[in-house]
């Protein structure tokens, strides 16, 4: 047994759990790890996370965000223990019925789970915030849309310096133009992986929600872009545009600037995810990264196409080439490759 699966145990050893066996649920693209435990009495299971605070994790997050959602009637886990210095929750199973699963057992689903996901964001935006959000500023959202030539540039044509610099010095202010207020909780990696179908309860506690340990103060449309350009599943486009239209009239919107906000925090968005995805491949050596690629870009150049983007679309398209086969396995062959400072 390994030092932390001894924590592990005994951490577990604390709590009503004792003697439960676990199984391995999950690992993510994070350091965390999720074992479904048994209990060894009921047959009732829970979920262990295992997030190493030497790997730079911190469970106080999750914990802080899931009280705040689950207090607003929204499907957060509960916390049943919590040991925040070694880096262990055991929380609420909320089962396996993942989004994307459950659209591609029951397609004629699909609706369904898209309105009920887009009503969370309505309820998650009318709530208070908690306290102590950071802001995800356009500095900040400029800063990481600069991954992509950080990263995906890095391996495959060449890093450019002047070309990032250009972008950067535009793209800051038309997110400063386009994205005010910033004034909702934004969980940031909202979208099929991370949500659960929970048909037996009601409303928007249908959707069990994962993943949001991450969540900062940000614009409305941010989380909508996450749910609608999914970058593990096409979403159909009619869908996209259902959902949109629903959650601008739902909150009583501008149609034409939230349009273009979605545009803009789009492409910061999915540029981004380029250079993780990227990075989880050349650094990480997480090469089935790579094939997601190209709806990621996919996407990318459907928002540069945007009319309110047509300067940041010349220096983005200037700058990185399209993803294309050769490239792509370039940027597989090169896997590993480069070492973690």
């Amino acid at each position: 047994m390994t030092d932390r699966a001894a924590l592990a145990q005994a951490f577990l050893d604390t709590t009503d759990w004792r003697g439960g066996t676990r199984t391995l649920l999950a690992g993510d693209a994070s350091n965390r790890r999720y074992d479904r435990v048994h209990h060894p009495e009921t047959g009732q299971t829970a979920v262990l996370m295992d997030a190493d605070p030497a790997k730079g994790e911190d469970v106080r997050p999750f914990v802080t965000i899931a009280r705040h959602l689950t207090a607003q009637g929204l499907s957060a886990p509960r916390i049943w223990a919590e040991d925040p210095a070694q880096g262990f929750l055991l929380i609420e199973d909320l089962g396996d019925a993942l989004f994307a699963r459950v659209v591609i057992a029951e397609p004629a689903l699909e609706q369904t789970l898209y309105r009920a996901a887009t009503d969370v964001l309505t309820t998650l935006h009318a709530a208070p915030l908690p306290s102590g959000l950071k802001p995800y500023d356009p500095a900040l959202m400029t800063q990481l849309a600069g991954l992509a030539h950080d990263w995906y540039l890095r391996g495959t044509s060449g890093p450019d310096d002047r070309a990032k610099q250009a972008f950067c010095a535009a793209f800051e202010p038309l997110l400063n133009q386009v994205t005010d207020p910033a004034d909702v909780l934004i969980q940031r990696d909202y979208h099929a992986e991370n949500l659960l179908w929970l048909p037996d309860r009601a409303g928007v506690a249908r959707v069990g929600l994962l993943d949001f340990q991450d969540a900062m103060l940000g614009h409305r449309a941010y989380d909508l872009v996450s749910l609608l350009q999914d970058a593990r599943r096409d979403v159909p486009p009619v869908i996209e545009s259902q959902m949109v239209a629903r959650f601008v009239s739902e909150n009583d919107l501008d149609p034409t600037a939230f349009d273009v906000a979605y545009a803009a925090l789009g492409a910061q968005r999915n540029m981004r995810i380029l250079g993780v995805f990227a990075r989880l491949s050349l650094r990480d050596g997480k090469t089935h990264y790579i094939d997601l690629i190209p709806r990621v870009w996919d996407y990318l150049i459907r928002d540069l196409d945007h009319p309110a983007l047509s300067d940041i679309r010349a220096l983005v398209l200037d700058a990185l080439p399209e993803p294309d086969a050769t490239l792509l396995q370039g940027l597989k062959d090169q896997c590993g490759t480069i070492p973690k400072q």
